[in-house]
């Protein structure tokens, strides 16, 4: 497959309502960088009209690229599908509802191409977004911080450019609960943030339920600190001293020779213990539950079809390239025989 100059990945979830003006903007910024660039617009098993929009984007341009999941999957792992049949030099992640503003991406190129490995967009205006979100996203960033061994940025999404290396180094990362912004801290080199004022939505509404805000959350907490198992421990520790103080004052109190009340203290140190204990097994078993997932060596993701201007021959060869991802990752043995080799 020949290298672009460029590859736009993006994310779409039932955006049939703002995808063809995501399209002309899109084309308009990365034609004003270079003639030689993709779009690639992941639909993540929408249940709207969706992927037949994408279909005639692509029979109409050239430069689109519709990738159909065979399910949906999440936004995650759309990216990461969208990211492994990339063959621009520079890559672009942005999502289809046109808070992140395409026209940025001159300028962004400009900033990349002064030296850094990946520009990301640093929000210093939410248009449309309630207090409460800005205040839970803002406390969400300082614990993740506060608990990470990573440093990420605050008040940033996965709305960035990368160099080919970083895109091609992130391919190879096989986590099946990814937290996408985290992993490019984590991989280092010049990362360079670009301020920018994030618009209102386009049209439509947000799809991430509070739920799903949660469920990234913590995958983002357990990829990127191990802090939670000893705050684990520590609850446990502390549980046994409570334990222990009750104890000395029952002791204390009976040779005195004063009754000690039953219920009252009873109920509490119970109730205690057992949230503690609850809560400990409660964060373990986040941990290992994710620990199994990883055995497993499950694909990442599953494409029901890709959607391109070229011959059968080209997207064979995506296919089979997105195979060797997805599907051949080192077994947890040859990982070892690898590190005893070196």
């Amino acid at each position: 497959m020949s290298k672009l100059q460029l590859s736009v990945v993006a994310p779409c979830y039932n955006e049939e309502a703002v995808l063809e003006e995501f399209s002309g903007r899109m084309s308009r910024a990365c034609a004003a960088v270079t003639d030689q660039y993709e779009i690639v617009l992941v639909d993540d098993g929408s249940s709207d009209s969706t992927w037949s929009i994408i279909e005639k984007l692509s029979d109409s341009d050239p430069h689109i690229v519709g990738v159909q999941m065979f399910r949906n999957h999440g936004q995650q792992l759309a990216v990461t599908a969208g990211l492994s049949l990339t063959r621009g030099e520079r890559v672009l992640l942005i999502d289809a509802d046109l808070q992140d503003p395409p026209e940025l991406l001159p300028a962004m190129v400009k900033v990349l191409d002064q030296g850094s490995d990946v520009v990301y967009g640093k929000r210093i205006e939410r248009a449309g977004e309630s207090p409460i979100k800005l205040f839970t996203s803002s406390l969400f960033y300082r614990l993740l911080n506060r608990l990470s061994s990573v440093p990420i940025p605050q008040d940033t999404g996965d709305f960035r450019l990368m160099s080919r290396h970083v895109v091609d180094i992130l391919n190879q990362m096989p986590e099946q609960h990814r937290f996408i912004r985290g992993m490019i801290s984590w991989i280092g080199g010049r990362q360079t943030a670009f301020p920018y004022a994030r618009d209102a939505r386009f049209a439509g509404t947000t799809k991430y339920s509070l739920r799903k805000l949660a469920s990234l959350a913590i995958d983002a907490l357990t990829s990127f600190s191990t802090k939670p198992l000893r705050i684990a421990v520590w609850l446990g520790l502390l549980s046994s001293a409570f334990a222990f103080a009750i104890l000395a004052f029952a002791l204390t109190q009976w040779v005195r020779g004063h009754s000690v009340p039953g219920w009252a203290s009873s109920v509490v140190s119970t109730s205690f213990f057992a949230g503690t204990q609850l809560f400990v097994m409660g964060v373990f078993g986040e941990y290992l539950g994710r620990l199994v997932q990883e055995v497993r060596r499950r694909p990442l993701f599953m494409i029901g079809q890709i959607r391109r201007q070229e011959t059968k021959a080209d997207i064979s060869g995506d296919i089979q390239s997105l195979q060797k991802v997805v599907e051949n990752y080192p077994a947890p043995s040859k990982r070892t025989s690898r590190k005893g080799a070196r």
